[in-house]
């Protein structure tokens, strides 16, 4: 019995022994380093060290070049890269829904913000972006531009990508509201005036100035919907009030948004039991208005 104590003391000691070894530098065979950003050592990522990637043609126009410089971790959610974009390169409208933050290095560049002034942006210059807002960035129409962009991620997801910037919103003069969006008082002559300035912007500048850059540049660019889901809701809500005049526009938007025209009668068909007969029959002559148009 009592060498059966003395082995089992001696097993002992030596596991003690060995656990001891490994912490003080030793490394069981089986055991897993964890990853350098979530280990608590600092990491130097050398300059030189990082491959860059060309941006994809799908949410970039012209030639621009993405180099990851961090990515986000379990401990740590933001991500950075380095964009350097040649002349009349941008990004796609875009969204984020924590934000970003862009940090000029280098060369001279342009960010607007939907329904917003082309603001011209140059080395040292910081670009806070809000969460939620439809905005692209890139150089200026003859010179490059290199910045770093930092954002976070939600749910693992740090990007929302809407269309490409037409040639006509890129090539306003700095300073000037974009094309599409409704032009202030004084904006540069020529802008195409949108269907709000149209409809009211003579009478009603100020609603329609609000109807561009906060029902169109900021709840209809929120990321929680889609835009074909959105002008289904908005559609579904013009036909219950029987509201032909702005539903015609909207249909109109919502074909472009992808609701084709069976969806639209399914949609009438079904509202008719909810919101009225006079309703959605009056909602059908609409729809065959807007959707035989060309």
């Amino acid at each position: 019995m009592k060498r059966i104590a003395t082995t089992i003391l001696s097993l002992s000691l030596f596991a003690s022994t060995l656990a001891y070894a490994q912490t003080r530098g030793g490394r069981a065979s089986n055991a897993r380093a964890p990853a350098a950003q979530d280990s608590g050592r600092i990491v130097v990522s050398r300059a030189g060290s990082r491959p860059s990637a060309q941006a994809p043609v799908t949410n970039f126009t012209g030639v621009a070049r993405v180099e990851m410089l961090f990515g986000a971790t379990d401990a740590a959610r933001a991500a950075g890269g380095s964009v350097t974009f040649e002349a009349g390169a941008r990004t796609a409208w875009h969204t984020h829904p924590r934000g970003q933050t862009l940090i000029v290095t280098a060369g001279t560049g342009r960010v607007q913000r939907w329904g917003g002034p082309v603001e011209e942006i140059r080395p040292g210059d910081v670009v806070r972006i809000p969460p939620g807002v439809k905005h692209w960035h890139g150089a200026a129409p003859n010179a490059a531009m290199t910045h770093i962009a930092i954002t976070e991620h939600l749910d693992g997801r740090s990007v929302d990508w809407l269309e490409q910037v037409s040639d006509a919103q890129y090539g306003a003069p700095a300073g000037t509201q974009q094309p599409s969006a409704a032009p202030a008082r004084g904006a540069a002559v020529g802008a195409e005036p949108t269907p709000a300035q149209r409809l009211m912007g003579d009478i009603a500048p100020k609603l329609a100035q609000l109807t561009d850059s906060v029902l169109f540049g900021d709840v209809w660019a929120r990321p929680g919907l889609s835009q074909r889901d959105r002008s289904l809701v908005t559609v579904s809500a013009l036909i219950a009030m029987n509201r032909p005049d702005q539903l015609r526009s909207h249909l109109a938007r919502a074909r472009a948004n992808g609701v084709t025209q069976e969806e639209a009668v399914e949609a009438i068909t079904h509202l008719a039991f909810y919101a009225g007969w006079p309703s959605a029959v009056t909602a059908v002559g609409v729809a065959r208005e807007v959707y035989q148009q060309r």
